[in-house]
């Protein structure tokens, strides 16, 4: 048998498949079928099978047209699927819904602007497959804003969902606040605040995240850049009990935040507990002479709870850790030292052959700056006069403080039977999922930070963003945690911490797999990035065969990249 091109005027040729036979002695032919509507690269391929020639085309007519980064989209927009936040986003109008979840799965891949995002989704200059995969074709950033802006909208409706999921009555919800800062001066939320990114000089933005108390971020709310850190808690009880439905729940918030004013104003009136600690003066008071924290309890224990009728109702679970008191000596020993040096330069200005420093109150000036800028003032005695300052150590005041050194008092209005004093140190050291939270929002993970938009809306659009892309990385880290440096067992670490006093511990298997830097299966361990990068050599090419279209094939997974989706739970 054998494929041939029979010329038909000016038509185009007919292609036929014979066969060749003998009969009588003489060679005959016989058509057996009318290939000519088969397609050139299949015909091409029948050829080559009838003459046993390599089916494989030759190089030159394989041709890989276009190769796109595939893995990493594949394992976070399947994730984000299996989430169902393609279904919570609003599905009209459809393609801005689809750029809403590209959104969320692209500041996973890659954070970056707006603009910036457009190109990595479009042809010619798509960064990964992102774009392909969800047909999206030409974006540009006025589409991505208005996909923003769908996105803020519904906000509400999707933090309602995600407390559904993951709150139920009587659970712990984490709360705390930080800043970012924005570039510009035109954003009405902009203010000049305390800049917990050391930003004095920026404009900024204040936001509150609620969690859940395993860290897994369920609301977030923009305030101006200058409110009082209780001030937002009013806020987020609304949001607690009126549109979440919760009945009660216990609220974790730092010693700034969970203040008495607050307790008495907005969680007792609203049924909620709470979880704080006292500040420095009030653990003071309860220390003083014939108060009920009697600090000789300790010299054998690191815990333990006691009552006190200044907080009526209220538990109170002392702590002491040596470790911190340890580190708080060395601290103060070192910035008294720091600021002995400072006011020594300030007492040889005034005593200066040339050009002396004179007058109280330049002289108060230099020293005020001194000790501001190590809150040492309530450590020395000082001593001024218009051409001469002495000073010295207050050594009473040094001891009354560096006796407490460690101690720290959690604060609940839980009861002992549903919450013991351990669980409630515990609760309260929670809080450190939210610090997470935060810095995988604003640094390399996520970067939020800085803030670039104008509108209120759009800003609280873009930080919503970053909450939906963290809740798909948090759920992403947790399922392949074996592969990467996070801890994987929990229970472990948690087995292996003495007291809940005590500096958290890694498990033993964590800590095997940053000493030999190898999984169990023997693979590298990595880190979030870099597992990323390697995903993404798991490619989606364009492939041309000669003449004939083009299509799509994937590149053999490696063994790592099969067991990330098996771990996900998702086919490639």
């Amino acid at each position: 048998m054998y494929v041939t091109r029979v010329p038909n005027r000016g038509s185009p040729p007919a292609i036929l498949l014979r066969e060749s036979y003998r009969a009588g002695g003489k060679v005959r032919t016989r058509t057996l079928a009318n290939l000519s509507r088969w397609p050139e690269a299949k015909i091409e391929a029948l050829r080559r099978v009838l003459k046993d020639e390599a089916v494989v085309a030759p190089p030159e007519r394989l041709a890989i047209e276009r190769s796109l980064p595939h893995g990493h989209v594949a394992a976070v927009l399947g994730l984000a699927r299996k989430l169902g936040l393609d279904r919570l986003v609003p599905r009209r109008p459809e393609r801005l819904a689809t750029l809403a979840l590209a959104l969320v799965v692209a500041r996973v891949l890659e954070p970056a602007a707006k603009l910036a995002t457009a190109r990595q989704l479009s042809e010619p200059s798509a960064a990964h497959s992102l774009g392909a995969v969800l047909g999206l074709g030409a974006v540009d950033e006025d589409e991505l804003y208005r996909a923003l802006d769908l996105l803020g909208g519904a906000q509400a409706k999707i933090e309602a969902t995600l407390a559904r999921r993951h709150l139920a009555n009587g659970c712990l919800v984490l709360y705390d606040l930080t800043s970012s800062w924005l570039e510009g001066r035109c954003c009405e939320l902009a203010r000049f605040g305390y800049s917990r990114d050391g930003q004095r000089a920026k404009l900024q933005i204040v936001f509150g995240l609620l969690c859940t108390a395993e860290g897994c971020p369920i609301a977030i709310e923009v305030f101006e850049g200058d409110p009082a850190d209780p001030a937002s808690l009013a806020a987020q009880v609304a949001k607690l009990k009126e549109r979440f439905k919760l009945g009660r729940v216990v609220l974790v918030g730092d010693r700034g935040m969970i203040t008495a004013a607050r307790i008495a104003q907005d969680l007792k009136p609203a049924g909620l507990d709470w979880i704080t600690a006292l500040r420095a003066p009030a653990i003071q008071a309860l220390a003083a002479e014939g108060g009920p924290l009697q600090l000789s309890l300790f010299d054998q224990r690191d815990l333990a709870e006691i009552t006190s009728p200044d907080y009526p109702g209220e538990r109170l679970v002392v702590c002491r850790n040596p470790d911190l008191a340890a580190e708080r000596a060395r601290k103060r020993a070192a910035l008294l030292a720091a600021t002995e040096q400072d006011l020594a330069k300030i007492v040889a200005a005034t005593r200066r052959a040339r050009a002396p420093l004179r007058g109280r109150a330049p002289i108060a000036l230099k020293v005020g700056a001194v000790l501001g800028r190590r809150k040492m003032a309530k450590h020395f005695g000082l001593t001024i006069t218009d051409d001469a300052l002495t000073f010295a150590r207050d050594d009473a005041a040094i001891a009354r403080e560096a006796a407490l050194d460690g101690f720290y008092v959690v604060r609940t209005s839980v009861p002992a039977d549903a919450l013991d004093a351990p669980a409630a140190v515990l609760a309260y050291k929670s809080l450190a999922q939210v610090e997470r939270a935060f810095r995988a929002l604003k640094t390399v993970d996520l970067e939020v930070r800085p803030i670039h938009h104008r509108r209120a809306g759009r800003v609280r659009a873009h930080v919503f963003l970053g909450l939906l892309a963290y809740y798909v990385q948090g759920h992403l880290r947790r399922a392949l945690a074996p592969l990467l440096f996070d801890d994987h067992d929990r229970a472990a670490a948690a087995a292996a911490r003495p007291s809940p006093v005590a500096a958290a511990r890694v498990s033993p298997a964590a800590a095997a797999k940053a000493q030999t830097r190898r999984t169990d299966a023997g693979q590298p361990v990595h880190s979030w990035r870099t597992l990323l990068a390697d995903l993404a050599t798991l490619t989606r090419n364009t492939v041309r065969l000669g003449d004939a279209p083009p299509i799509t094939m994937r590149a053999r997974p490696t063994p790592l990249q099969a067991d990330v989706f098996h771990r996900l739970g998702l086919a490639l």
